[in-house]
């Protein structure tokens, strides 16, 4: 029993500390500005009653802010403007017969229509699904029936895709191009609706979240309930503050654009955004906007950087404070590349759908070793155990990854769940602590492979990989081999004109790494085969052969 005591005691002397902490950060960030805390307080109370889209939208309204909120290519929205309009989507939704508590799917790029939804369903108490703009109609019609869509709201080019739903689900366009489709536009639902504040549902909807699906069929991680102090996290390593402007590059139906998005709401900031992703064009709004922040996956950070110096210094993009790159592991060589370019402004960010926030690497830590994932923010606990379930804690020890966050899902929306232990939950990947309490992933641990009697983990080879000069980037997984149970077989897109030289590769990577990390095979390819936020999907490598532009998957 004394034991049981001394663990609850340490809890709740490890959530106090959390809490202290946490308000410290948004003290700093400007999210509870001092000496006028009555605004942020006021922000705050308006998440609990709206959400984290919905409720800073209503604060920063009320006290009358009339600073741009939005900037897409139909032009600026004030957060006045979302205000009345969102509030007019929901009259209307409502009028149509969608009720509290009704899910809707939203499958739409960065522009206001998205942003609307999201507003519009968090103050009708609806739960709202973020849909990949990658999915097939397959994956559409088993993820909408699992999550039991029944409104469905999306950009009229994904027409053929929303075919495959159900008749009865309602539809609404989130972006038309046509002068009559047939289907209702979201202005169309707005335009003869009261603009007035709408009351509170009971509770904010929710929304979910889906896995990148690069394993099989997406899952649903559900957003519930989130504490306000949860948002510390993005702050404590970050430098995010209040009125700053930010161009969202990453799709916001992904973690990272949908977190960032929430802060930028929340700080008071204008964000622009832009349908598409095109790299000289982003960076183009950048300095047209004179960005503080930049938000993207690396795929889209090194499509930036491969422009080159000559095409980037056509733009001033010198206002940039932070790069904030999550989603997929970012190379050694993009990082000093991006660190070479844009200067000490990246900020890497590692996690997941399910645990939220891990770690945070800074421009220091990036500089101390560019392939670390940096240290826990305020309110993260990260640890390592091995398969037994113990803890590891010998520095350099590669150990399972766990993660303690007030961000971490409850659960898959189809009841199940990632393995736990003391409370942590699993991110998949292995990884280790250095000396100075920085953590490298090591990779995932469903990639190991066991070669010659030895551990091999196809992430340090693609990273070795990327520093080759005529490489631009490659995929490594294990396949099996007579002799030494499972080698390695690198897919490898090369520079153009570049000499693929099969051997040449091998001997680079036998010159820097042991014998048995050298793969067997070589494969050039044009691409990587990738989903909408840049994962690549290991499963199509061996029948992916069709040639692709270099923006077609991360649009």
């Amino acid at each position: 029993m004394s034991v049981q005591r001394s663990i609850a005691r340490h809890r709740t002397l490890s959530h106090l500390i959390d809490g202290v902490g946490a308000v410290r950060v948004m003290n700093r960030s400007g999210l509870v500005p001092f000496p006028r805390i009555d605004q942020g307080i006021a922000t705050i109370r308006a998440v609990g009653k709206y959400g984290p889209f919905a409720g800073p939208v209503h604060a920063h309204a009320a006290a009358g802010i009339t600073a741009a909120a939005l900037i897409d290519e139909l032009g600026t929205l004030t957060y006045g403007d979302l205000e009345a309009r969102s509030n007019a989507l929901v009259r209307g939704w409502l009028s149509d017969g969608i009720g509290t508590g009704s899910v809707v799917g939203v499958m739409a790029r960065n522009h206001r229509g998205l942003v609307l939804t999201m507003l519009a369903a968090a103050k009708g108490g609806f739960r709202l699904v973020m849909l990949n703009t990658g999915f097939a109609p397959p994956q559409l019609a088993d993820v909408a029936a699992r999550e039991q869509v029944g409104t469905f709201v999306y950009d009229e080019e994904f027409a053929s895709v929303a075919s495959a739903l159900a008749p009865e689900v309602k539809r609404y366009l989130a972006w038309s191009e046509a002068a009559d489709s047939g289907i209702s536009t979201l202005d169309d639902v707005q335009s003869t609706q009261s603009t007035a504040a709408v009351p509170a549902p009971d509770s904010p909807g929710g929304f979910v979240l889906l896995t990148s699906g690069t394993t099989g069929t997406p899952k649903g991680a559900p957003r519930d309930h989130t504490s306000p102090l949860a948002s510390a996290q993005f702050l404590d390593r970050v430098p995010l503050r209040r009125g700053q402007t930010m161009v969202m590059a990453a799709p916001v139906f992904h973690g990272t654009g949908v977190s960032q998005f929430a802060l930028a709401l929340a700080l008071k900031n204008t964000v622009v955004m832009h349908r598409k992703f095109v790299p000289e064009n982003t960076i183009r709004l950048v300095a047209k906007h004179r960005a503080d922040t930049l938000v993207l996956v690396p795929t889209m950070l090194q499509r930036i950087v491969d422009l080159g110096p000559a095409v980037l210094a056509q733009y001033d993009a010198s206002s940039l404070k932070i790069i904030f790159a999550s989603g997929s592991a970012l190379s050694p060589d993009l990082v000093r590349r991006a660190s070479t370019q844009f200067g000490p402004v990246l900020h890497n960010l590692y996690g997941s759908t399910e645990v939220a926030v891990a770690t945070v690497a800074t421009p220091e830590d990036l500089a101390l070793a560019p392939d670390t994932a940096g240290r826990p923010p305020v309110t993260c606990h990260v640890e390592l155990f091995d398969n037994d379930g113990q803890r590891v804690t010998s520095v350099g020890t590669v150990g399972r990854i766990f993660v303690a966050s007030g961000l971490s899902f409850s659960g898959y929306t189809d009841g199940r769940d990632k393995e736990r232990i003391d409370g942590m939950l699993s991110t998949g990947d292995v990884g280790h602590f250095d000396y100075r309490g920085l953590l490298f992933v090591d990779g995932r641990d469903d990639d190991m492979i066991v070669s010659g009697g030895e551990n091999v983990y196809p992430l340090e080879v693609e990273n070795l990989l990327a520093d080759h000069p005529d490489i631009v980037e490659a995929a490594v997984v294990g396949v099996a081999d007579t002799e030494f149970g499972h080698r390695l077989k690198a897919y490898v897109v090369t520079k153009p004109l570049a000499t693929q030289d099969p051997e040449g590769i091998k001997t680079f990577v036998k010159a820097n790494l042991a014998r048995y990390k050298v793969p067997r095979d070589i494969v050039f390819v044009d691409s990587l085969p990738r989903n909408a936020t840049g994962k690549v999907l290991r499963r199509q490598l061996d029948e992916y052969t069709e040639p692709r532009t270099a923006d077609q998957h991360i649009e």
